[in-house]
């Protein structure tokens, strides 16, 4: 078994369930136990070792190699140490099937985590490396629920030629991914008693009509914008609350709204788009963003030295783009050039039998240690 895959295996073992997701103190909950692992095993390797804070109250996890001579480059590897959930504890024990490792985390991003740590240790272990580029590991907390850990990433004031963030794209090169709002539409109304409805004025009804016209007139105006990678933006109703019970004319509905953005879209122009196909109805309602922070997209020029020198390690000619939402923003918002990148497909993410291939963890590392030698 490679070094790779028992990494991996460890990883699996150690529970790193988002907090959000679990009941208080639950014995799967939390980071911490990946952090301390890899500590431990960044000390082994001689790298230095630090901890970020951040508002959810976890630490990011940050180890650097130092190059040989002065630093005058830097990469940044960023994958998220925290998974989904899962309803069966043995989820969260690894088995190997086949040419595959199953396991909660195995594809996003654990493998990511894996193949990223291992193709740094494999680094500090050779005489030859880079001479002017430090590597610098940050292993997220918190990307599965509000990306708190990558949001922080802007107080260390890290400089870079490049972050590559962990997500299983088959080890290919993604330059962009759509950003993300979810959005709240309130209804109000009157309410009256079930048997003489025709003394209020019923909040869900006049909903179902706000969403009729999102999901018809307003879906239609956005399959017809168009990114080069991206495709088009998307809307999706994905919860509605009203009423209190059957005999009682609803005086309140809300609805909150899954909208996928493109790079230029903001929350600005979104509302002003939906306000205004509602006023064409003569349908009022108020819109508020139920997040309270930006989830931009992501669009990072291919032409950036470093981005074309990872394409052509990866042997891709074209950018790629992905439909969801990552740290990879966050990251560029500070004006770092950022991509995403890791071993794995997408659709394992957050299955319930979640696997990975060990070709891809194979193929990641030694294509990740082949770019990291290549820089100065």
């Amino acid at each position: 078994m490679s070094q790779v895959v028992k990494l991996l295996r460890d990883l699996i073992a150690l529970p790193s369930v988002n907090n959000a997701f679990l009941p208080p103190d639950d014995s799967h909950a939390g980071e911490n136990r990946v952090a301390e692992y890899l500590t431990h095993r960044a000390a082994k390797a001689g790298f230095a070792v630090e901890r970020q804070t951040t508002e959810c109250g976890r630490d990011n996890l940050i180890a650097r190699l130092t190059p040989l001579g002065q630093a005058r480059h830097r990469i940044i590897l960023a994958p998220h140490m925290d998974t989904v959930g899962g309803d069966l504890d043995k989820i969260f024990r690894p088995v190997k099937k086949g040419d595959r490792i199953h396991g909660r985390g195995a594809c996003d991003t654990k493998g990511s985590v894996a193949v990223m740590f291992h193709s740094l240790e494999r680094l500090a272990k050779r005489r030859q490396r880079p001479t002017n580029t430090e590597i610098v590991f940050i292993g997220f907390v918190d990307e599965e629920c509000n990306q708190t850990g990558s949001r922080a990433f802007s107080g260390l004031k890290l400089k870079a030629d490049l972050a590559l963030v962990g997500e299983p794209t088959k080890c290919r090169v993604v330059t962009a991914h759509k950003g993300d709002l979810w959005l709240r539409l309130s209804t109000k109304g009157k309410a009256a008693h079930g048997a003489r409805p025709e003394l209020g004025r019923n909040a869900v009804h006049l909903m179902s009509k706000c969403i009729d016209a999102i999901e018809t007139e307003y879906a239609q105006s956005l399959s017809n914008r168009s990114h080069p990678i991206l495709g088009h933006p998307t809307i999706n109703t994905g919860m509605v609350r009203g009423g209190s019970q059957p005999n009682i004319v609803p005086d309140s509905c809300a609805a909150d709204f899954d909208r996928r953005t493109l790079p230029g879209e903001s929350l600005v122009s979104i509302r002003r788009e939906i306000s205004g196909v509602l006023k064409k109805r003569g349908l009022k309602a108020t819109l508020t963003n139920v997040k309270g922070f930006a989830c931009p997209a992501l669009e990072t020029d291919p032409n950036f030295p470093a981005v074309k020198k990872l394409m052509q390690t990866m042997k891709q000619t074209k950018p790629l783009g992905v439909d969801y939402y990552c740290d990879a923003a966050n990251i560029a918002a500070t004006g770092v050039p950022a991509v995403v990148w890791g071993p794995g497909n997408i659709a394992q993410a957050h299955t319930a039998d979640e696997w990975i291939e060990i070709n891809q963890l194979e193929i990641g590392v030694d294509a990740l240690t082949r770019f990291l030698l290549s820089m100065p």
